[in-house]
């Protein structure tokens, strides 16, 4: 339990540089940016491949360190496609931040093991389509707070040393669409794979839970604001909340359903 603790707060350390890069008035070269975003992502990274070695583990704290190595991994890849994204490390950073310190107080938490009669490679398939979904949209939703802050700023004519660090409104919009793009295609095979593990589990196609059902409405809202984007140009701050809903609809079906199961249920 100890080691754990101290590799939990190595990881959780790991993020303090990038997360605190953003704010300081001199930032540095680009190289020291990217080092310490590299640090940033190689920490939760190896610390979620030692809590998985062996074995699926379930539980709350898993899910977090998980949902925040794949949000970081994608957010490096953002950037080397667009380099306009890396300026929005100043709210990303410090929120994965608050996650891997929730992480940390939860990692106590008893895990959860998958089923063995499921099959392994549609198991595989599965969690790597819902992980991949909740780090595109997390990086979705953090544009589009970006979004919401700039053209606030912008409407009181304030431009305080938060939004002055983000990137153009434009700029976030088209982040935004992009990763919601890729998230609502990686989510849809998330969501067949899941009928699939569910055909062969219980017969049945869809079971009505509460993730299948919070999962299938945040595909309905993305799919939804993409074609109300495209047909009807809606963007802004009204985009910008409907990405926010469905990031809550994602962050309830994924660890806030974990949180209740392993958390909740166990305090109970």
């Amino acid at each position: 339990m100890a080691l754990s603790l101290v590799f939990s707060l190595s990881a959780l350390t790991a993020l303090v540089p990038a997360a605190v890069l953003p704010f300081r008035e001199r930032e540095g070269g680009l190289m020291l940016r990217w080092m310490w975003l590299g640090l940033a992502a190689a920490g939760p990274t190896l610390w979620s491949i030692v809590l998985l070695a062996g074995h699926w583990r379930a539980d709350f704290s898993v899910a977090l360190w998980l949902s925040i190595s794949a949000s970081l991994l994608c957010f490096l890849v953002v950037c080397l496609i667009n380099r306009t994204a890396v300026r929005l490390a100043p709210l990303l950073l410090p929120y994965l931040f608050v996650l891997g310190l929730a992480a940390t107080v939860f990692q106590t938490t008893e895990g959860r093991e998958m089923a063995a009669s499921l099959p392994p490679a549609w198991v595989i398939v599965h969690v790597a389509c819902s992980i991949a979904t909740y780090a595109l949209v997390t990086l979705a939703a953090v544009a589009g707070l970006s979004v919401f802050l700039s053209e606030r700023a912008l409407k009181r004519k304030t431009v305080n040393a938060m939004t002055a660090r983000l990137p153009a409104v434009m700029d976030a919009e088209r982040l935004q669409v992009g990763l919601l793009i890729a998230a609502i295609i990686v989510l849809l095979a998330g969501l067949l794979s899941g009928m699939a593990l569910q055909i062969q589990e219980t017969g049945q196609v869809l079971v009505a839970d509460h993730k299948s059902i919070l999962s299938i409405a945040a595909f309905v809202t993305i799919a939804g604001m993409l074609v109300a984007h495209r047909r009807f140009g809606m963007r802004g701050r009204v985009a910008a909340r409907i990405v926010l809903l469905a990031y809550l609809l994602l962050t309830l079906a994924y660890p806030g359903v974990k949180f209740v199961h392993d958390v909740l249920q166990a305090a109970v």
